[in-house]
């Protein structure tokens, strides 16, 4: 019995709308990736996250093919990588990933990383705008992008993010951004939700909310996301855990639980150090 009914869609500002959870697709790739995300397909997710620079959007449009479902069922979003910002470059890059996918659309396409000292952010933008225009994307964000440059892009184009993709889970919890984000009405997707290579798992905290609510510590994480107004996009290749990930709609943490999870936030949380002001990623 499949879940897919389980999770809630919520509205971006431009009118589309998006799943309340999203599987990640970040290390899958050739026949082992496309089985595990057809898995997920089969055990109802319905977006589908993935990259240029993962190499895996062929693997992700060929489980979407295996799924049987429809197009507009399943929502697929892919990232143009730093070293593609000049504006013709990213106009051919997202032309590429449709044909990589075998698709005439994809849901969301996010600027990867701002990289500002190259400060060609504001020209990629542009060519999601055009591309958006021109039928090839339905909706446009970012991920890793700080006030700052979602100021600029707002100052220089006029059109703001419907997402922005950040590094967030609860040793880093980004209250500042998600406060911002929110006054822009732009919807704060987390990536590494569960603290990826972090001791998350371990902390007593969390253990001690888990054992009082009768879920695991990574149902309690996913939660707390939710109940934030983020959207989590965890990735899992069994099926016990694509479905566990997915009974967070079944329970609800308490005003304390949630205070608890936020004051475990560390000003140096991030898991390596990538800092969207100063981190270039090509």
């Amino acid at each position: 019995m499949t879940k897919q009914m389980k999770i809630p869609l919520i509205k971006l500002h431009d009118g589309h709308q998006i799943s309340a959870l999203g599987f990640g697709t970040y290390t899958l790739k050739g026949k082992a990736g496309v089985e595990v995300m057809l898995r997920a397909l089969n055990n109802g997710y319905r977006m589908l996250d993935s990259a240029f620079n993962y190499e895996n959007e062929g693997a992700v449009g060929e489980a979407f093919r295996q799924s049987g479902l429809e197009r507009k069922e399943v929502f697929i979003t892919s990232k143009l990588p730093g070293r593609h910002h000049e504006y013709k470059t990213a106009a051919e890059t997202i032309e590429e990933s449709l044909y990589r996918m075998q698709l005439d659309y994809l849901d969301l396409y996010l600027i990867h990383w701002p990289n500002p000292k190259q400060g060609l952010y504001v020209e990629a933008w542009q060519a999601l705008i055009d591309a958006q225009k021109n039928g090839l994307i339905k909706s446009i964000g970012v991920s890793n992008f700080l006030p700052e440059h979602i100021d600029t892009l707002q100052r220089e184009t006029g059109i703001l993010p419907v997402i922005n993709q950040i590094e967030l889970h609860p040793y880093f919890n980004q209250a500042q951004q998600r406060d911002y984000d929110q006054s822009k009405q732009i919807l704060t997707m987390a990536w590494s939700p569960l603290g990826r290579g972090s001791d998350v798992m371990q902390n007593q905290v969390l253990q001690h909310i888990a054992q009082e609510l009768n879920y695991s510590v990574p149902q309690v994480i996913l939660r707390w996301q939710y109940q934030l107004g983020v959207i989590p996009i965890p990735k899992a290749s069994s099926d016990k855990n694509q479905v566990a990930n997915q009974e967070i709609f079944e329970f609800s943490l308490s005003d304390e639980q949630v205070q608890q999870i936020n004051q475990l936030t560390r000003p140096e949380g991030r898991i390596r150090n990538q800092d969207p002001a100063i981190y270039e990623e090509f």
